[in-house]
């Protein structure tokens, strides 16, 4: 049986507001639901692993020279290195901001246990989850690089600025704020170039770390060391007082759309000397770069999240873009058509019906017994 025209628009509007409410969701997606999730998740636990880099110098300071009885400073070359960071997501975190903290340890492999052990670190810090940037308040992150008599670690609180750790969502070819934790000093991490890594488009960025003292940054009794002048390997006589002094260039590549640091190296020199121009001691000379599986790891994170962020930012509108303007479109043509709809083939309009004519009467017989009943007189043809 075919369908009423009441029928058929009451599908033409579903099919037009069907529609329509698509191709809303379809704008409304990338400006406002891929907004949301444009952000750091807070799953986030990331191991990132540094290693010498091939062909560089690796320089370090025998600590048990510096009190042995006899002798001067002596320094160790080529020693092979390995810097670990773990890094995970803390309280307090919520949909806006996040705490992360970063464990880090940087070990000479040639020494087992303890004794191989020169720094351990760990780093707290609350960011906002899609800039990057530590939120404005006062401490908004903390360090902890000493321990106290039972063994505990001793956070250290203060408020930094610059990116740590990661870039925004969106990162541009531009220059940003960088914060370094071991100066603990904030400068520009320039835009160099745009490359690629594994076929993965990436922006290099590099800092460049002037000479700091670190035992302004934190007075930890190794910053700031008071030997005899021999102990040092230098000329004179008497004590001199010489002060810890750090430099680094950190070179960062950049997956920009999730800000995923994916490769980085940084080439550290710590070193003691009397001021900073004039290096006396080296106490650590090395270039660290991440190895060959922590890269992978980074590009399949980058790459995990570019996907999520092409499927509601490209993906899912377009799917819901051309669906909504195929119902709009049917909706349309269906209300037109409906609204004019002919009556089927062969079949006219019935026209009214006209009340059949009244059958003639027959004359009722009389009836025994009416005498006013009328009398026909017939008459007999007369004899010739």
């Amino acid at each position: 049986m075919a369908q009423s025209a009441g029928t058929k628009r009451t599908v033409a509007c579903l099919l037009v507001g069907l529609g329509a409410l698509l191709i809303v969701a379809a704008l409304m997606i990338p400006t406002y639901t891929l907004s949301k999730m444009s952000k750091t998740p807070l799953d986030l636990e990331i191991t990132t692993v540094a290693v010498n880099a091939e062909g560089t110098e690796s320089l370090v300071l025998d600590s048990k020279s510096l009190t042995a009885p006899e002798g001067s400073a002596k320094v160790d070359a080529k020693v092979p290195l390995v810097f670990q960071r773990f890094v995970t997501v803390e309280e307090p975190s919520d949909a806006t901001e996040m705490t992360i903290q970063a464990g880090t340890t940087l070990r000479r492999t040639d020494k087992q246990g303890d004794t191989g052990l020169l720094t351990a670190e760990v780093d707290r810090v609350t960011i906002d989850r899609k800039s990057g940037e530590p939120v404005d308040e006062d401490p908004n992150g903390s360090i902890a690089a000493t321990v106290n008599k039972e063994g505990e670690s001793v956070a250290e609180p203060f408020k930094r600025e610059g990116l740590q750790y990661r870039f925004p969502i969106g990162t541009e070819k531009k220059d940003y704020p960088y914060f370094d934790r071991t100066a603990r000093v904030t400068s520009d991490a320039k835009f160099i170039e745009e490359t690629e890594i594994n076929g993965t488009k990436v922006y290099h960025f590099q800092q460049v770390v002037p000479p700091a003292n670190l035992w302004e940054a934190s007075q930890q009794p190794a910053y700031k060391l008071t030997l005899p002048a021999a102990k040092w390997g230098v000329e004179g006589e008497g004590d001199i007082t010489m002060y810890r002094w750090y430099t680094n260039t950190r070179d960062m590549f950049v997956e920009p759309e999730t800000g995923t640091i994916v490769d980085g190296q940084e080439a550290i020199h710590m070193y003691y000397g009397e001021t900073g121009d004039k290096p006396q001691v080296t106490a650590l000379k090395a270039t660290l770069t991440f190895d060959e599986p922590t890269i992978e790891s980074q590009l399949d994170v980058a790459k995990e999240n570019i996907d999520k962020l092409s499927l509601f930012g490209r993906v899912v509108p377009i799917i819901l873009g051309v669906v909504g303007v195929i119902a709009l479109i049917a909706g349309i043509v269906l209300g037109v058509r409906g609204g004019g709809a002919a009556a089927p083939a062969g079949r006219g309009p019935v026209p009214p019906r006209r009340p059949a004519p009244a059958a003639p009467t027959a004359p009722s017989a009389p009836r025994r017994g009416d005498a006013d009943a009328p009398t026909e007189t017939i008459k007999l043809p007369e004899k010739p």
